[in-house]
């Protein structure tokens, strides 16, 4: 049989590879320019952050005064799609920054990291921790980018993701622990949206659809091929080898939930070991009742994703 034909893994309605290592994604990765919002007066420009690797980033400023307020929250965000779909410049991810960013004045670097398979982790890691240390290279007042510069107040740093996006956010805490960022920036709280986080133990909800399970594990490998099984630390942060909790270079953790989300009870695993784990800082659970996986992408304006957003902007502002 055609190695290029024949498939090796899929999950569907997401990716499929072929055993040639062709993929084929059945999630279009389309993007949408830069522009000023019509709806909300935020204005987005894209930033290259390493022109040879290909990480980028699109900067959001709010509507300013013409006499400019106080320096403004950074809000770091990084987009969901498991590794392997997605993009910082996507309709979805645009809209949703657009919204948050006009509900909590801040200044937002949506970051453009590259994907798995092509781009097996740690590769992703790698691309946001790049795209942080640019950003940290601002925080004297210098940088290339002068939107940055100006207005950004780097004393209240927010690292925030959806699914994938708040594994990056973890991960860039936890690192953020054991490396010096530089430029005196101080991450003051980190977000996570439906986290994706696994584990070679199945919670109820897994065991009652096993085949979901059975892909969840096969999408791992192929995320990073060079993993020691769904308890790498990587994708279970409490998992027994995994770095302790008490690392985490933040103040205050928001974990978000879903109530019909596969990944509900890792997410709440992950908030109630933090918890425990004798770090210094405030967490807080917040659950959406009767919704999905990422849900408020698709419904941004209904109540439960404005609840969510709700949420989300007061925790950025501090609250």
């Amino acid at each position: 049989m055609d190695p290029d034909t024949e498939i090796q893994f899929e999950f569907f309605p997401f990716i499929r590879q072929y055993k040639s290592g062709r993929t084929e994604r059945f999630f279009p990765i389309d993007k949408v320019p830069p522009a000023v919002d019509p709806d909300t007066g935020v204005t987005s420009k894209d930033v290259v952050i390493d022109p040879d690797i290909g990480v980028s980033a699109r900067l959001y400023l709010p509507n300013l005064p013409d006499t400019p307020p106080k320096k403004l929250p950074v809000f770091v965000y990084f987009h969901g799609g498991g590794f392997v779909v997605g993009s910082a410049f996507s309709p979805t991810t645009h809209a949703y920054l657009n919204s948050l960013v006009a509900r909590a004045n801040v200044i937002a670097v949506s970051v453009g990291y590259r994907l798995a398979p092509e781009h097996p982790l740690p590769t992703a890691y790698n691309d946001s921790w790049a795209v942080l240390e640019w950003i940290a290279s601002h925080a004297p007042g210098g940088g290339a980018e002068t939107l940055l510069a100006e207005h950004g107040d780097f004393q209240h740093v927010y690292l925030a993701g959806c699914s994938a996006g708040a594994n990056i956010a973890h991960h860039m805490a936890l690192r953020a622990g054991a490396e010096e960022l530089g430029g005196g920036v101080r991450i003051e709280g980190v977000i996570l949206v439906h986290p994706y986080f696994w584990g070679k133990e199945p919670f109820d909800a897994e065991i009652a659809d096993m085949e979901i399970k059975k892909r969840m594990d096969g999408l791992w490998t192929l995320i990073c091929p060079g993993t020691v099984g769904s308890d790498d630390s990587l994708i279970n942060p409490v998992a027994e080898a995994a770095p302790s909790l008490k690392g985490l270079a933040c103040e205050r953790v928001l974990v978000c939930v879903a109530k019909l989300d596969l990944l509900r009870e890792r997410g709440r695993t992950y908030y109630e070991e933090l918890k425990g784990s004798g770090w210094g800082g405030e967490v807080e659970l917040f659950e959406s009742e009767g919704e999905d996986h990422a849900f408020h992408f698709e419904k941004l304006n209904s109540e439960k994703a404005l609840e969510l957003m709700a949420r989300v902007v007061e925790f950025a502002n501090g609250n």
